[in-house]
């Protein structure tokens, strides 16, 4: 926990015992959770924590990059930032996996400049659903 503590200060974050368990979640679960399964996961230890509450600090964690947030249509999920890379989802399981994109793909337009985000999701069926037909 010191070390998310650390992290959180370091962004301008004041480090609450329910921000660090948060970001302690996402940190272990790399399954670019939902809300709904970071509440379903941390409610138990946590019984005052909402589903607003959760909303606010991956917005918060959001704004000041520590996290960002896949926009799926139907729903978001949060991804820790780490490195660059895009995101395949599989329409029959609706897992989200990490595809690496290296070198990083960035626009080159004229009228372009100071790209901050991107978001790059492949769709489709992974091969894990692929082989059990």
């Amino acid at each position: 926990m010191e070390r998310i503590q650390t992290l959180l200060r370091n962004h301008d974050i004041r480090p609450s015992y329910t921000r660090m368990a948060i970001y302690r979640y996402l940190d272990e679960h790399r399954e670019h959770p939902t809300v709904e399964a970071i509440y379903d996961a941390l409610s138990a230890t946590l019984p005052t924590l909402s589903k607003t509450t959760i909303y606010n600090t991956l917005n918060l964690f959001v704004r000041h990059h520590l996290v960002k947030e896949i926009d799926l249509q139907d729903h978001k999920r949060y991804d820790i930032v780490r490195t660059p890379h895009a995101h395949f989802k599989c329409d029959v399981c609706d897992t989200l996996y990490d595809i690496d994109i290296t070198p990083p793909i960035a626009p080159k337009h004229a009228d372009i400049s100071d790209v901050r985000d991107a978001q790059l999701v492949y769709h489709g069926t992974c091969k894990r659903c692929r082989q059990a037909v």
